[in-house]
């Protein structure tokens, strides 16, 4: 009796339907890994370009500002002097004395003049309230930052790149891509100076890459050289090795993807986010916000300068202790602005738990 052999045409239908359900599949992968390349380009180039405007915005601020903060500057410093004078060389009864000091406490807690060392809250709570407290050391912190230059004259280095603790699936695998990508297009590997200039080009734009953990770009460079395995249409372990890698590489472009959205909703949430935000709608409005902030200053250093002017009189005699202690109507009126704050500030708290 004959063993049944299979029919070769029943095989091949059999392969054909297996070929095709890849192709497929393979079809659906490659369109969304295009489509996953092209909105992460877009999301990084909408995230340059923001931070590309904050520091544009920054830069404008800097320029058109700066001879307004260096007059509010120069008062401040002469305030300051003036009353250390006063402090040190006139002769002062005891409760004379510390009364212009809250005069001088009280400029600073107002935010008229730069705090100095050693005024503590509570001294600001004596100004307002005359709660004796025994006044409290200051101390400051301050930390520093560092610049590294990274390119060198062939545009190849072995980068410090930190993509976090521990080695993640998706720092893996850009590593392995700049790994490949390296080994091909490392200009010490050709002799023909100019390939090894191109290689020197394309080998600054995967370093680039490979420092900003950028995994989209990696994977674009190597399909722009074609830096990709042989494959058959026709194999079905080619086609389902293609698929699985294709797969692999979405899942990480996702996480990308997803990563970059995340950095610029937080840079659009910082303060010089929120200053971009204010300009960008501002300007739309056709309205100058720069030029609004200088006038704001300008009429800030106005108040200043009469304080200064006041405080001068005071040195020189011009007018007495009593007019001084009672202080410059600007600043009477803000420190009842600061109380009243803190106490609707207090009753706003005392209403959420129900005290009234």
């Amino acid at each position: 009796m004959s063993t049944p052999v299979s029919s070769p045409s029943r095989f091949t239908a059999a392969t054909s339907l297996a070929l095709s359900s890849l192709h497929i599949r393979l079809e659906s992968l490659e369109k969304k890994h295009q489509w996953l390349l092209k909105q992460i380009k877009k999301k990084r180039t909408e995230q340059q370009n923001f931070l590309e405007q904050m520091r544009s915005v920054a830069t404008e601020i800097h320029a058109r500002c700066t001879p307004c903060f260096q007059k509010m500057a120069l008062l401040d410093d002469e305030i300051h002097q003036l009353f250390d004078e006063i402090l040190t060389t006139r002769k002062l009864g005891k409760q004379t004395k510390k009364n212009i000091e809250q005069v001088y406490h009280s400029l600073q807690a107002a935010g008229i003049i730069s705090v100095k060392l050693g005024l503590t809250e509570d001294d600001i709570l004596e100004d307002f309230f005359d709660i004796q407290e025994e006044e409290a050391d200051c101390s400051d912190s301050f930390y520093e930052n560092g610049d590294r230059n990274r390119d060198t004259e062939s545009g190849y280095q072995q980068p410090q790149a930190d993509f976090g603790v521990g080695k993640t699936g998706e720092s893996k695998k850009i590593r392995q891509t700049f790994l490949r990508l390296a080994e091909i297009f490392h200009p010490d590997k050709v002799t023909d100076s100019d390939i090894q200039m191109r290689h020197t080009e394309i080998m600054k734009e995967i370093n680039k890459a490979y420092q900003e953990g950028d995994l989209a770009r990696l994977l674009e460079i190597e399909r722009l050289h074609q830096v990709e395995e042989s494959f058959s249409f026709d194999c079905e372990d080619d086609l389902t090795r293609k698929c699985n890698k294709l797969e692999q590489h979405n899942e990480f472009l996702e996480v990308q993807y997803e990563n970059l959205k995340n950095e610029l909703r937080l840079a659009k949430n910082t303060n010089e986010g929120q200053i971009v935000s204010g300009y960008r709608k501002a300007v739309r409005e056709k309205i100058d916000p720069i030029a609004q902030m200088v006038e704001q200053v300008e009429s800030e250093i106005k108040v200043v300068s009469s304080i200064c002017e006041f405080v001068r009189d005071f040195r020189d005699k011009k007018i007495t202790i009593k007019q001084f202690i009672e202080g410059p109507p600007i600043l009477r009126q803000r420190n009842q602005e600061m109380v009243d704050n803190f106490f609707e500030e207090m009753f706003g708290e005392f209403q959420e738990i129900g005290i009234f």
